[in-house]
Protein backbone atom coordinates (compact mmCIF):
# COMPACT_ATOMS: atom_id res chain seq x y z
CA UNK A 1 0.00 0.00 0.00
CA UNK A 2 3.01 2.39 1.17
CA UNK A 3 4.32 2.05 -2.23
CA UNK A 4 1.40 2.23 -4.19
CA UNK A 5 0.58 5.78 -2.30
CA UNK A 6 3.86 7.10 -3.11
CA UNK A 7 3.87 6.31 -7.44
CA UNK A 8 0.47 7.97 -6.87
CA UNK A 9 1.81 11.25 -5.21
CA UNK A 10 4.72 11.00 -7.69
CA UNK A 11 2.59 10.89 -10.32
CA UNK A 12 1.34 14.52 -10.02
CA UNK A 13 5.15 15.58 -8.98
CA UNK A 14 7.36 14.48 -10.95
CA UNK A 15 8.37 13.32 -14.52
CA UNK A 16 9.77 9.45 -14.14
CA UNK A 17 9.53 9.27 -17.81
CA UNK A 18 13.21 9.53 -18.41
CA UNK A 19 14.12 9.98 -15.20
CA UNK A 20 18.07 9.38 -13.66
CA UNK A 21 17.39 7.26 -10.30
CA UNK A 22 19.71 6.46 -7.89
CA UNK A 23 18.16 4.06 -4.81
CA UNK A 24 19.99 4.02 -2.00
CA UNK A 25 20.07 1.45 0.55
CA UNK A 26 18.77 -0.61 -2.05
CA UNK A 27 18.11 -4.02 -0.67
CA UNK A 28 16.18 -6.45 -3.27
CA UNK A 29 16.30 -3.13 -5.75
CA UNK A 30 12.43 -3.21 -5.61
CA UNK A 31 12.45 0.71 -6.02
CA UNK A 32 15.13 0.64 -9.59
CA UNK A 33 12.75 -2.06 -10.57
CA UNK A 34 9.58 0.14 -10.31
CA UNK A 35 11.08 3.35 -11.93
CA UNK A 36 12.52 1.59 -14.64
CA UNK A 37 9.18 -0.25 -15.38
CA UNK A 38 7.47 2.94 -15.32
CA UNK A 39 10.12 4.87 -17.85
CA UNK A 40 13.24 6.06 -15.83
CA UNK A 41 15.95 5.73 -18.15
CA UNK A 42 18.48 4.65 -15.96
CA UNK A 43 18.74 3.42 -12.04
CA UNK A 44 21.82 2.98 -10.08
CA UNK A 45 21.37 0.84 -6.73
CA UNK A 46 23.82 1.15 -3.97
CA UNK A 47 23.93 -1.31 -1.24
CA UNK A 48 26.90 -3.00 0.98
CA UNK A 49 25.44 -6.48 0.92
CA UNK A 50 27.19 -8.78 -1.95
CA UNK A 51 23.89 -10.69 -1.56
CA UNK A 52 21.84 -7.63 -2.22
CA UNK A 53 23.81 -6.62 -5.20
CA UNK A 54 24.16 -10.02 -7.15
CA UNK A 55 20.43 -10.34 -6.90
CA UNK A 56 19.51 -6.85 -8.15
CA UNK A 57 22.07 -7.56 -11.04
CA UNK A 58 20.69 -10.96 -11.99
CA UNK A 59 16.92 -9.44 -11.62
CA UNK A 60 18.01 -6.58 -13.29
CA UNK A 61 19.35 -8.79 -16.07
CA UNK A 62 16.36 -11.31 -16.54
CA UNK A 63 13.94 -8.41 -17.13
CA UNK A 64 15.98 -6.02 -19.08
CA UNK A 65 15.95 -3.17 -17.05
CA UNK A 66 18.64 -0.19 -17.29
CA UNK A 67 19.76 -0.95 -13.80
CA UNK A 68 23.41 -0.31 -12.81
CA UNK A 69 24.95 -2.09 -9.40
CA UNK A 70 27.72 -0.61 -6.98
CA UNK A 71 28.29 -2.73 -3.97
CA UNK A 72 29.61 0.22 -1.73
CA UNK A 73 28.60 1.81 2.08
CA UNK A 74 25.93 4.52 0.82
CA UNK A 75 27.85 7.09 3.01
CA UNK A 76 31.18 6.35 1.52
CA UNK A 77 29.71 6.21 -1.82
CA UNK A 78 27.79 9.39 -1.25
CA UNK A 79 30.72 11.38 -0.11
CA UNK A 80 32.58 10.64 -3.79
CA UNK A 81 29.92 10.20 -6.53
CA UNK A 82 29.72 12.49 -9.09
CA UNK A 83 26.87 11.77 -10.68
CA UNK A 84 23.44 13.96 -10.73
CA UNK A 85 20.33 12.19 -10.64
CA UNK A 86 16.82 13.38 -10.87
CA UNK A 87 15.22 11.06 -8.52
CA UNK A 88 17.29 9.79 -5.34
CA UNK A 89 15.57 7.21 -3.14
CA UNK A 90 16.80 6.17 -0.12
CA UNK A 91 15.62 3.44 2.54
CA UNK A 92 18.14 3.55 5.23
CA UNK A 93 17.43 0.99 8.11
CA UNK A 94 14.67 2.22 10.21
CA UNK A 95 17.01 1.37 13.38
CA UNK A 96 18.88 4.72 12.33
CA UNK A 97 19.04 7.27 14.66
CA UNK A 98 17.81 10.84 12.97
CA UNK A 99 21.28 11.80 12.89
CA UNK A 100 22.08 9.21 10.52
CA UNK A 101 19.05 9.75 8.39
CA UNK A 102 20.05 13.71 8.39
CA UNK A 103 23.32 12.57 6.97
CA UNK A 104 21.55 11.10 3.28
CA UNK A 105 20.26 14.27 2.50
CA UNK A 106 23.23 16.88 3.97
CA UNK A 107 25.68 14.30 1.66
CA UNK A 108 23.54 14.64 -1.65
CA UNK A 109 22.64 17.89 -1.44
CA UNK A 110 27.11 18.88 -0.45
CA UNK A 111 27.59 16.47 -3.39
CA UNK A 112 24.95 18.25 -5.42
CA UNK A 113 24.23 14.38 -6.63
CA UNK A 114 20.00 15.69 -6.97
CA UNK A 115 19.28 17.81 -9.76
CA UNK A 116 17.90 21.14 -9.60
CA UNK A 117 14.28 19.96 -10.29
CA UNK A 118 15.10 16.76 -8.55
CA UNK A 119 13.34 15.00 -5.77
CA UNK A 120 15.28 13.01 -2.78
CA UNK A 121 12.83 10.61 -1.12
CA UNK A 122 13.69 8.79 2.35
CA UNK A 123 11.75 6.27 3.40
CA UNK A 124 11.62 5.75 7.42
CA UNK A 125 9.39 4.96 10.12
CA UNK A 126 7.13 7.35 11.81
CA UNK A 127 9.75 7.29 14.99
CA UNK A 128 12.39 9.65 12.67
CA UNK A 129 11.68 13.49 12.25
CA UNK A 130 13.39 14.46 9.15
CA UNK A 131 11.89 18.08 9.11
CA UNK A 132 14.46 19.99 10.30
CA UNK A 133 17.00 19.36 7.43
CA UNK A 134 16.74 23.19 5.33
CA UNK A 135 15.82 21.18 2.20
CA UNK A 136 12.91 18.97 3.91
CA UNK A 137 9.32 20.21 2.15
CA UNK A 138 6.92 17.32 2.90
CA UNK A 139 6.27 13.82 4.49
CA UNK A 140 3.31 11.36 4.25
CA UNK A 141 2.92 8.62 6.26
CA UNK A 142 0.86 4.93 5.89
CA UNK A 143 0.99 3.01 8.75
CA UNK A 144 4.60 2.89 10.20
CA UNK A 145 6.04 3.98 7.17
CA UNK A 146 6.66 7.59 6.33
CA UNK A 147 8.05 9.11 3.04
CA UNK A 148 10.15 12.39 3.66
CA UNK A 149 10.24 14.83 0.71
CA UNK A 150 13.36 16.70 -0.04
CA UNK A 151 13.93 19.44 -2.81
CA UNK A 152 15.91 21.98 -3.83
CA UNK A 153 15.14 25.44 -2.72
CA UNK A 154 12.26 27.65 -4.99
CA UNK A 155 14.43 30.69 -6.55
CA UNK A 156 11.66 32.83 -5.16
CA UNK A 157 11.99 31.99 -2.03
Amino acid sequence: MAKEALFNILRHQIEIHDARVLELFAGSGNMSYEFCSRGASSSLAVDKHAACTSFIKKTATDLDLNIDVVKADVFSFLSKHKGKYDLIFADPPYGFSDEEFLKVPELIFQQELLDTDGMLIIEHSKHSDLSTHSYFKDSRRYGGTVFSFFYHEDEEE
